[in-house]
């Protein structure tokens, strides 16, 4: 994987410690709760709690609202789940800081009263922003006139737009959080399960334990000999929306052979040159994407497509210069994903769209 591309990738980044020896220790959790310099923050579905500002390009970013357990005490909110999600040293000889990820109910109203969200700047840096009262329901923000808005942002819409530590904070604990959802009882015995080791093992009263699991996917972009890139619609999205062929692998599959069986299900097309290009984590619900690009084998026509009709519903080939022109009516993966990634690679530039697709791939 070059650097370049590699640093494209939004949801790969990170620079904190996840302190995966300190998970297991009885009492880690507690002990880190009841630190002043805990940092905490919200995750409820796919969102947490932030705001947004301008960055110095003059683009909007989302800065994640992070809360000692001590504000969090105060806000009366029913907690699903509390997952120890690491630490940072801002300096060699500093004592560190611990986050903590507080997993809410999808449906759960938060009121927040005379608190304080500490900003966590690149450099490691806490600005304190008093709010005097803020609501924060379902879907809206209801501020005081005087408040510093807070919002429930989304993690597929602005993974792009975060700092490299929020961006691995956000993304770490909605896996887990996921995880959590999905692992009531044991898929074994039906036992019900419950949360140990700082929220990364789920144990039964027999004790049995289950762990985190993550599901691998391939993503390709496939070219042909004039370097067009091949983009499919997908049966669940709007007849518009084009993005790379992608997979679960099958058990027992190298990753090679799955972007070999993918393009074939689902254009009908043989690919060789099969190049990995990187990875990134992608938690709806619990997916690692791995991409590729491939070539058309010598003797394929490239005219000739298959769309399974199923899942992937028509396919087209782009040059540059005819995707640059569809972008007033193409819509394309959102600049989180993988796919975003490959294409603009490809393309040599980035490309001037923001929609987002809110389903799981």
């Amino acid at each position: 994987m070059s650097t370049d591309f590699g640093s494209s990738l939004s949801l790969s980044r990170h620079d904190h410690d996840r302190d995966s020896a300190s998970r297991a220790q009885v009492g880690h959790l507690d002990d880190v709760w009841n630190l002043d310099s805990t940092r905490v923050f919200l995750i409820r579905g796919s969102k947490t709690l932030g705001r947004v500002v301008v960055g110095e390009s003059g683009d909007d970013q989302l800065r994640v609202a992070f809360f000692s357990p001590n504000d969090v005490r105060q806000l009366n909110i029913d907690v699903v789940e509390r997952v120890y999600l690491g630490k940072a040293n801002e300096e060699p000889t500093s004592e560190p800081t611990h986050f903590v990820a507080l997993i809410v109910d999808a449906e759960q109203h938060v009121e927040t009263e005379n608190l304080t969200a500490f900003q966590l700047l690149t450099q490691g840096e806490q600005i304190p922003v008093t709010r005097s009262r803020t609501s924060v329901g379902a879907e809206n923000t209801v501020p005081d006139s005087h408040d510093v808005q807070l919002e429930w942002a989304d993690l597929r819409v602005w993974g792009h737009a975060m700092t490299d530590r929020e961006t691995g904070l956000f993304t770490q604990a909605l896996a887990l959080a996921n995880w959590h959802v999905s692992h009531r009882f044991s898929p074994t015995t039906g036992e019900p399960t419950e949360s140990t080791s700082s929220g990364w093992v789920r144990t039964t009263p027999s004790n049995r334990q289950l762990f985190p699991r993550t599901d691998v996917a391939i993503i390709v972009l496939v070219t042909d000999d004039q370097d067009r890139i091949l983009l499919g619609n997908n049966a669940m999205w709007e007849p518009n929306r084009y993005s790379l062929l992608a997979g679960f692998v099958d058990p027992g599959e190298s990753l090679e052979a799955a972007v070999q069986r993918e393009v074939r299900e689902e254009a009908g097309l043989d690919v060789d040159r099969i190049e990995y290009m990187g990875s990134q984590p992608w938690p709806f619900p619990a997916s690692l994407m791995v991409g590729f690009v491939a070539r058309l084998g010598a003797d394929v026509d490239a005219a000739i497509l298959h769309p399974d009709g199923e899942e992937i519903l028509s396919l087209r080939w782009f040059t540059r210069d005819q995707l640059s022109a569809a972008l007033d009516d193409v819509v394309l993966p959102g600049r989180t994903s993988i796919a975003r990634a490959l294409i603009e690679h490809w393309f040599g530039a980035s490309l001037d769209q923001n929609a987002v697709w809110l389903g799981n791939r």
